[in-house]
């Protein structure tokens, strides 16, 4: 073993910097984070994707945030995503029968993640959008973005966002239609096809 006197300035290195964190599985997640909307709506779509890094690989370690309308364009403000046993303190999960519009999921060993919610309704001048929030490691902020859905040509068109946009850039807020309700939407935190990501002033 070296030793090192540290009485002297010269022979005091410096500690290797390196990310010890944050472990996003450890605490954030939450029993049916994904099951945004309730069991059997008819307005349930699937959103699903993966998380890339910059090299094209899937981030195991991410989580997504969604927020959502209903399908009245209405923001929802009905507890429920982490409800609480008042006796217990344990947790309760949704009521399964009112929308809260919020979901939080990980995302798999290849970085996927998929989540059910409501089909949102337009708010104001935009057209129908998911909010997403995105925690991985190597961001020092989350990253905030959109996932629109398509379908409706001229909303997409008259958007105050996506108007704002290339072809190439708005095309990574559109999730990709597979059918039967299922949507979707990858989010490339750099690199070729790096989605579009917000920043709030």
């Amino acid at each position: 073993m070296t030793k090192i006197d540290t009485s002297r300035p010269e022979h005091v290195l410096p500690t290797p910097s390196h990310t010890v964190g944050p472990f996003y599985g450890f605490a954030l997640p939450f029993r049916g984070g994904e099951d945004i909307a309730p069991r059997g709506h008819p307005d349930t779509v699937t959103l699903h994707g993966h998380v890339y890094d910059g090299e094209g690989g899937g981030l195991p370690d991410a989580l997504v945030e969604l927020w959502g309308p209903d399908t009245r364009g209405v923001l929802p403000t009905t507890d429920g995503s982490m409800r609480r046993d008042p006796a217990t303190g344990g947790h309760l999960g949704r009521n399964g029968v009112e929308f809260t519009g919020f979901g939080r999921v990980q995302t798999d060993a290849d970085g996927h993640w998929y989540a059910r919610t409501l089909r949102p309704g337009a708010r104001g001048r935009s057209a129908p959008y998911v909010s997403v929030c995105v925690f991985a490691r190597g961001l020092l902020v989350h990253l905030f973005t959109r996932i629109y859905l398509p379908g409706d040509e001229a909303a997409l068109a008259a958007d105050p966002l996506l108007s704002r946009l290339d072809t190439g850039r708005r095309d990574t807020l559109i999730a990709r239609d597979e059918g039967n309700g299922t949507y979707r939407f990858d989010i490339r935190l750099q690199g070729e096809g790096e989605t579009v990501f917000l920043e709030f002033q």
